[in-house]
C-alpha cells in the first residue's frame, strides 16, 4: 500500500519513518536548535513536506547521495529514508561541521536503520565524495554554493538545491562566474522559492 507525499509515491512503513523522524527532530531541538523553534508546531509542511519534494527530481538509478550543511537532517535524513524504501543499494553521506548536530544525525540514522555516513567535518575540507547526487537547503547563496558542490558532485552528477526568494538573483549573480545546466522548479511549500536542479558545474574559462 503506498500513498503519495509531496509528489513522491512512497510506503506505509516509509511514512512511518517520516513520522518518527520528526518527533525526534522536535525532541532534540530544544536542546541544539535543529530547526526554528517557531516552526516546531509545523514541522511536518515546513520541514519534512519541504524536504520530500525533492526527490521527485532525483535520477532513477543512484549510488551515492550527499548532503552538505546538513543541520537537523533536512533534506539529507529524509532523502535517506525514502532511498531506504526507493534506492536501498545507495548510501547516503551527511557532511555537518556541527559536533552536536552530527550526534544527532548519527542517533537518528541509527534508530531509523538508515544507510548513512555522517561527516563532522568543514565542507571544504571532507574527503570528496564523487557523488551522483548533492542536495543543500539553506545553505549559502549559489555563488558560494557552487564550489562546495561541485567538490563532492562527480563531473555527470545532480545537484538538488532549495532555494528561496532571491533564487533568480542568486543564478544571475553565479553566471558571472560560472556555467551550469539549469533546471528550476517551484517549490510546493512556497510558491515563491524554488528547486533548482543543476547539472555540468564549471568555473567559467575552465
Amino acid at each position: 500500500m503506498s500513498s503519495s507525499v509531496a509528489g513522491v509515491n512512497v510506503s506505509r512503513e516509509t511514512i512511518a519513518d517520516l513520522e518518527a523522524f520528526s518527533q525526534l527532530a522536535t525532541k532534540w531541538t530544544p536542546k541544539i536548535n535543529l530547526i526554528a523553534r517557531g516552526t516546531i508546531g509545523d514541522i511536518w509542511d515546513r520541514h519534512i513536506i519541504d524536504s520530500v519534494q525533492i526527490y521527485r527530481f532525483a535520477p532513477e538509478s543512484y549510488d551515492t547521495w550527499v548532503d552538505i550543511g546538513s543541520g537537523g537532517g533536512f533534506p539529507g535524513i529524509v532523502m535517506a529514508i525514502l532511498g531506504k524504501a526507493l534506492q536501498p543499494a545507495a548510501r547516503f553521506v551527511l557532511i555537518e561541521s556541527d559536533q552536536r548536530k552530527a550526534t544527532f544525525l548519527r542517533t537518528a540514522a541509527r534508530e531509523l536503520e538508515l544507510p548513512v555516513d555522517v561527516i563532522a567535518e568543514r565542507i571544504e575540507s571532507a574527503p570528496q565524495q564523487a557523488a551522483d547526487v548533492v542536495s543543500a537547503r539553506a545553505l549559502a547563496a549559489l555563488s558560494g554554493l557552487l564550489p562546495l558542490v561541485q567538490r563532492h558532485l562527480k563531473t555527470d552528477g545532480l545537484a538538488l538545491l532549495h532555494k528561496g526568494r532571491q533564487a533568480r538573483q542568486e543564478v544571475a549573480d553565479a553566471q558571472k562566474n560560472w556555467s551550469f545546466d539549469l533546471e528550476d522548479h517551484v517549490s510546493i511549500t512556497d510558491p515563491e522559492s524554488r528547486i533548482l536542479a543543476i547539472r555540468r558545474i564549471k568555473t567559467l574559462g575552465a
